[in-house]
């Protein structure tokens, strides 16, 4: 089937919003409407089916509604192959990670076929199945996320996918479920509501767990500098021991409503999955917050990083080997903070003498802590986020 006869082409059109452009300068949109819809969602009943997990399906929702602009669909493999050694797409714009397909042996596709992606009985979408191979994943794994180690969580979720990738373009027929979709807006919408605002520099927060103090003083440190921070916490799937989507939910709608001010903060929820690549998914962050109009955002110490693989700082190192101009989103590579016993308050290299009196504020610390029915540190968490996630932490394994 030729889908150019009735696709609305909304990638191509280049979207003139004072926040800037999107990665590549369009804001993809792959969702087919209307009759058209309909018929196809007929079709892909009769396709090849293959069920899609989490990670194939919040893939397929942010290629959708743009947030991984200007991917149409799963890579091909030229441009896999130079991602994965170059962090560029085959075009040469950067590019974090392989976004890609992985199918079963079971599936007995060839290139050029069409397949419906289902999400449980619903289909979700079809794609046209430009390539099928066999990647190298320990080469992939080695260079996306440093390590071929298997006790990584990033190298777990790689190595455990079907050794066949495809690529080729999707449209998309049908929302797939999702954890909370009245939480997490889409590109369009969030930078509509940052120009009613009038923000011209918004600065994303990035996050995965609830806030302690060190995430509140980054966030106001973004707040000094900006007409808004936008928090967009990831709630996607992330790695065993790690709070679910309901605490950081909570806890982030508690400093949204009476932390900040109201006027200053904007918070919605990313529906996408972790790798803990360190410098590599720091890129991937900030590529998709640029997507979603945002002109800055912080990166911290240990950041999208699994403590005992990656070094401090090394996602700064990494962002620092990109011109700003080409990134089109600035990095904030804010250094600390930590929590000093003198002072007694959170406080960095530069507001701070003690220097080898200071404690990194850990959630890890924090989590086994509240487990263990102990209280954290004095200064480390407010105690009515400590109220919110106690009720989640014995539940974590």
């Amino acid at each position: 089937m030729n889908f150019n006869h009735f696709f609305f082409r909304k990638e191509n059109m280049v979207f003139n919003m004072k926040l800037g452009q999107p990665h590549g300068g369009t804001l993809v949109d792959r969702r087919i409407k209307g009759r058209m819809r309909k018929r196809l969602e007929e079709e892909a009943k009769e396709m090849p089916r293959l069920a899609g997990n989490e990670r194939i399906l919040s893939d397929i929702w942010q290629i959708a509604i743009g947030g991984f602009s200007p991917l149409t669909g799963f890579m091909v493999r030229e441009d896999y192959e130079s991602v994965v050694q170059r962090t560029r797409l085959s075009n040469d714009l950067l590019w974090a990670f392989p976004i890609v397909l992985p199918i079963p042996e079971s599936l007995k596709i060839e290139e050029g076929d069409e397949i419906a992606i289902f999400d449980n009985e619903t289909p979700v979408a079809i794609m046209q199945i430009e390539e099928i191979w066999v990647p190298d994943k320990k080469k992939e794994v080695k260079e996306v996320i440093g390590t071929t180690d298997p006790k990584h969580p990033g190298v777990q979720k790689i190595l455990s996918m079907p050794n066949k990738y495809a690529g080729g373009p999707i449209y998309v027929i049908n929302r797939p479920k999702s954890p909370y979709p009245e939480r997490e807006l889409e590109p369009r919408e969030t930078r509509k509501e940052f120009q009613r605002r009038g923000w011209k520099e918004i600065v994303a927060f990035q996050t995965r767990n609830p806030p302690h103090m060190a995430h509140l003083y980054l966030q106001r440190i973004a707040l000094e500098i900006a007409d808004g921070l936008f928090i967009h916490p990831i709630i996607g799937e992330r790695k065993p021991g790690d709070f679910p989507p309901q605490a950081i939910i909570e806890a982030y709608n508690w400093i949204a409503g009476n932390y900040w001010p109201k006027e200053r903060v904007f918070l919605s929820f990313l529906w996408t999955w972790m790798r803990f690549a360190a410098g590599r998914e720091a890129l991937h962050h900030l590529i998709i917050r640029k997507n979603y109009g945002a002109t800055a955002m912080v990166i911290g110490r240990l950041h999208a990083s699994v403590s005992g693989f990656h070094r401090d700082y090394e996602a700064h190192e990494f962002i620092k080997q990109f011109d700003v101009e080409e990134l089109g989103i600035r990095p904030l590579l804010l250094h600390g903070p930590r929590w000093c016993p003198i002072c007694k308050r959170v406080v960095t290299d530069k507001t701070c003498p003690h220097k080898d009196k200071q404690k990194d504020i850990s959630m890890t610390y924090i989590r086994k802590c509240l487990r263990e029915n102990k209280s954290p540190p004095e200064g480390w968490i407010l105690p009515e986020i400590i109220k919110i996630v106690k009720k989640y932490a014995k539940s974590i394994k």
